[in-house]
């Protein structure tokens, strides 16, 4: 039997992780030895693009995996082990974290690739209302900001046009008001859609 045919029979045509039967494909648990299906994962689409941090981490979404992380599949348990890490500033990841039992090797499989370390929601830069920030974004100034070195005053209200993301800080974009560049927190804007 081949390994695809296996692997679709072991998760009855169902994500491993969530138990989605739409757009299922095989995932391949980093780093791979010997390609087997224990180091295989049938996944679908929303729990693939997560885990590959091509979408943003949908907590309610991943609450599936208090189920998943006591599969017998050792690549089922790592990817749900490292899922939990990236979420755990959420209390019922940290929970869950508490509960799951990996035997040695399969947790040093599991922090091998050190995924579990790089929360993808700390990626982003967001707003207020904890939307995602893009480069030319339009957002509101929610509270009335001085500008250090300067005279200006960033005033309540006042709308912010074609933001630019400051790289290495999430917690900054920097933005024209009034005619001039200023820095200001992602905490005190709101995106305006």
């Amino acid at each position: 039997m081949k390994l695809e045919e296996q692997l679709f029979e072991r998760s009855e045509n169902k994500c491993e992780l969530c138990g989605s039967e739409d757009n299922l494909s095989i995932y391949e648990v980093p780093p791979q030895t010997q390609n087997t299906a224990e180091e295989c994962v049938v996944a679908c689409g929303k729990c693939l693009a997560q885990i590959e941090k091509k979408e943003v981490l949908d907590s309610k979404h991943w609450q599936c995996l208090t189920g998943s992380m006591w599969s017998e599949v050792p690549g089922v348990q790592v990817v749900s082990w490292r899922m939990l890490n990236r979420l755990r500033q959420e209390s019922w990841a940290i929970d869950n974290l508490d509960m799951i039992y990996l035997d040695d090797e399969t947790l040093a499989w599991a922090k091998a690739t050190g995924d579990h370390e790089n929360d993808s929601t700390v990626e982003f830069h967001r707003d207020s209302n904890n939307n995602i920030l893009e480069n030319g974004d339009t957002v509101v100034i929610i509270k009335t900001l001085d500008v250090k070195g300067s005279s200006l005053s960033a005033k309540l209200g006042t709308v912010v046009k074609n933001i630019k993301l400051v790289d290495d800080n999430k917690e900054q974009i920097e933005g024209r008001v009034e005619g001039q560049l200023i820095v200001i927190l992602t905490k005190y804007v709101r995106k305006q859609s």
